[in-house]
């Protein structure tokens, strides 16, 4: 009777495979950065879900299908990528820099909103918000102590 019940648990976990590749993708992929389909297998093997070669290609597929704009990488080292997205990497610097130089939002808004806005490209690109945050932030307080010394 446990093994129905884990049998049931899995296939339950299958159905959120086309879902976990997008998210793989998204999280993992940029302009620069791409996913080969055994990081693929990896990566729905740690949510729980069992994988084949054969099953990813069509689910890539499936996924261009729908709309999402994944260019297969040819060559040895191949790979798929998600090449556009909502917001493009300057757009989203764009969206920081007016979050942070808002005088009417909360430092804790703040950071939960470019936290937010993150989460809108790749882990890679993310690092790069990141860094111009802090920039942004330096160069705030940089200002302000250039206001205060006065």
């Amino acid at each position: 009777m446990e093994d129905m019940g884990q049998t049931m648990a899995k296939s339950e976990k299958q159905k959120l495979k086309l879902l976990y590749i997008m998210q793989c993708l998204t999280e993992k992929t940029d302009a620069e950065h791409s996913v080969t389909t055994q990081e693929i297998i990896d990566y729905l093997a740690l949510q729980g879900i069992n994988a084949e070669r054969k099953s990813i290609y069509t689910d890539i597929d499936l996924l261009i299908d729908y709309g999402m704009d994944i260019v297969k990488n040819s060559g040895r080292s191949g790979g798929y990528t998600l090449v556009s997205r909502q917001f493009e990497l300057a757009e989203l610097k764009l969206l920081v820099d007016a979050v942070q130089s808002s005088k009417f939002i909360t430092t804790k808004k703040s950071r939960d909103l470019i936290g937010k806005l993150e989460t809108l490209c790749s882990k890679y690109e993310a690092g790069q918000l990141h860094r111009h945050r802090e920039s942004l932030r330096d160069n705030s307080f940089q200002t302000r102590s250039v206001f205060s010394a006065s």
